[in-house]
């Protein structure tokens, strides 16, 4: 007995030896990768500013390109007023002589033909706005989707076994209920409202099939669910109360307050109907983890092992609710409802699992 105690002490040992140096190494790796963020940030803010320098500087050379040629026309039109001038006095002291002075006649002038015909544009650089906010737009747009990615790239690292990240989720476990004030007519309640079933027809189907659960979630939250069929999605939203099956305006993952995984045919997160694909494959159970207060809501897929799907950082400023919905059949396509002429039979499901 004693021995074995003393084996497990020196195991726990090693193994805290072992986190130590895994501790350090990753503490070091960030301050590689902090430093090495640094780097590329500041590089981008140089590369912003050259291209800002290159835009000023390409508006302050046609600006001197326009201004030259229109005052090179104002002195060309001023000399040929003072000509003219000049002219009609002379004719008004010699009214009978005019053929003795060496003019032109008006109307042989090709000068004042020129300039009497000349069009004045007058574009100014205010459509330079437009491009200019539309730049701002889609770089701001690129900076979205990629900050994401990264936010998915580093929420893939981890230190602690996977198996011990599921048991540490479930000190954290939440109880939910479907909520039946919440539902269409073609979904069904079962299980002590903990799972939905679809078991309309693709030809006669209803917009939109989802629900809401009774309870929000609160502090730390980890729930799973087990999922079954095709389109269905697994989301978090805040909740509007506007009548039953209204639980949103629109769906989950098309707007700014609701976040929702696709899990067919392919995982795929949505959120302000923009779509971020997901290359790990989703088993049949999915874990969620929302730790309000600090704004994060994770996505597991959870079989032997527990696979992170993907992360989200943001800020909850309402109270957060599990839901479900069933999208369109296989589309991939959070939108496409478009299954008319089919009579194919759909069954499809979710269930909220025990601890």
């Amino acid at each position: 007995m004693q021995r074995t105690t003393t084996q497990r002490i020196q195991e726990k040992q090693k193994t805290i030896e072992e986190l130590k140096q895994v501790v350090n190494t990753l503490k070091h790796s960030a301050q590689t990768a902090v430093e090495h963020s640094e780097k590329i940030f500041t590089e981008l803010i140089l590369s912003i500013k050259r291209r800002q320098h290159e835009v000023t500087q390409l508006i302050r050379d046609q600006e001197r390109t326009e201004v030259s040629r229109a005052e090179g026309l104002l002195e060309q039109l001023e000399q040929e007023i003072t000509d003219l001038q000049r002219t009609d006095t002379e004719l008004d002291q010699h009214p009978h002589t005019e053929q003795h002075f060496p003019f032109k006649k008006l109307s042989d002038s090709s000068e004042y033909d020129q300039s009497s015909s000349m069009t004045v544009n007058h574009i100014l650089f205010d459509g330079l706005r437009k491009s200019l906010s539309d730049l701002k737009q889609h770089f701001e747009d690129f900076c979205q989707e990629e900050i994401s990615n990264i936010i998915s790239v580093v929420a893939r690292i981890q230190i602690l076994p996977l198996t011990r990240i599921r048991n540490h989720f479930k000190q954290y476990f939440c109880s939910f209920t479907l909520d039946p004030n919440t539902v269409v007519e073609d979904l069904v309640l079962s299980e002590n409202n903990r799972q939905m079933t679809y078991t309309g027809h693709l030809g006669i189907y209803k917009f939109p099939c989802k629900v809401f659960c009774k309870e929000s979630v609160f502090g730390r939250c980890y729930w799973e669910v087990e999922w079954s069929g095709r389109c269905v999605h697994i989301s978090v939203s805040y909740k509007e109360m506007s009548g039953r099956g209204k639980g949103l305006v629109g769906t989950f993952g098309n707007n700014n307050t609701s976040w929702s995984l696709q899990c067919f045919p392919k995982p795929v997160f949505w959120h302000k109907s923009s779509k971020t694909e997901i290359s790990r494959p989703l088993s049949s159970r999915v874990g969620v983890f929302v730790d309000y207060s600090a704004g994060t809501l994770s996505f597991y897929s959870v079989s032997d092992t527990v696979t992170l799907l993907h992360r989200v950082q943001t800020t909850f400023t309402q109270p957060l609710y599990p839901g479900f919905w069933f999208s369109a059949l296989g589309s991939g396509d959070l939108l496409n409802l478009d299954n008319s002429g089919s009579n194919t039979s759909v069954f499809s499901s979710v269930k909220l699992c025990d601890p």
